[in-house]
C-alpha cells in the first residue's frame, strides 16, 4: 500500500481527540512511506493530517477544485497540488491516485466521499479497501445506519462488510493490509 486517501474535515470538529487522531495518522503515514491523498486544504482534520504527514517527512498530494483554490484554503506547501475543475474530478482523481481510503470524522462532504467509495467498490469499480477511523465512537451510528439497511435488506449482508471499521490506528491498518479484493468479488457476484 503506497498511497492512502483520507476523508476527513475541514473544520476542527468539538475535542481535541479528532485533531490529534489527524497528527498521529499522518505520522503513522510518514513513517511507513504510505503518500497522503486528500483534498488539498489547510484547514481543519485537513490541515491537521497534511501538516503531520509534512512534518514527518512523508509525501502529501492534494486534490482541489479551481473554486476552493480561489477561496484560498490550498494548502501552500504540499508534496503536489492538483487544481481540477469539480468535485466529481476532485473525487475520481483521489480514487485514481489512492491504494485505500480511510474516513476520519467530518461533515457532509466527509459522509458523502465515503459513501460514494463504498458504493464504486461494491458496484466493483475499484477493489481497494474503504474504511472508518471511528474515534471516540464517532461514526457509531453510521455504523448502525448501515446495520439497519442491511436487516432491512436494502444493503446485501455481503456488502455491509465493505466498510472496514476500527478505533485503533494500528488495528486498522492490519484489516486494509489484509484485505483479499478476490473475496470481495465473491461476495458482489
Amino acid at each position: 500500500m503506497k498511497s492512502i486517501c483520507v476523508f476527513c474535515g475541514s473544520n476542527d470538529g468539538a475535542k481535541g481527540i479528532y485533531i490529534e487522531t489527524a497528527k498521529a495518522l499522518g505520522k503513522y503515514l510518514a513513517n511507513k512511506n504510505i503518500t497522503l491523498i486528500y483534498g488539498g486544504g489547510n484547514v481543519g482534520l485537513m490541515g491537521s493530517i497534511a501538516n503531520s504527514v509534512l512534518q514527518n517527512g512523508g509525501k502529501v498530494i492534494g486534490v482541489m477544485p479551481e473554486y476552493l483554490v480561489k477561496k484560498e484554503i490550498a494548502h501552500k506547501n504540499l508534496t503536489e497540488l492538483h487544481i481540477v475543475e469539480s468535485m466529481h474530478e476532485r473525487k475520481a482523481l483521489m480514487a485514481k491516485l489512492a491504494d485505500g481510503f480511510i474516513a476520519l470524522p467530518g461533515g457532509f462532504g466527509t459522509f458523502e466521499e465515503l459513501l460514494e467509495i463504498v458504493t464504486w467498490a461494491q458496484l466493483l469499480y475499484h477493489k481497494k479497501p474503504c474504511a472508518i477511523l471511528n474515534v471516540e465512537g464517532f461514526f457509531d451510528y453510521l455504523i448502525k445506519f448501515i446495520e439497519h439497511a442491511v436487516n432491512e435488506e436494502f444493503i446485501k449482508k455481503e456488502n455491509g462488510k465493505l466498510l472496514i471499521c476500527e478505533n485503533n490506528i494500528e488495528n486498522l491498518f492490519s484489516v486494509m493490509l489484509n484485505w483479499n479484493p478476490v473475496i470481495v468479488e465473491k461476495w458482489i457476484k
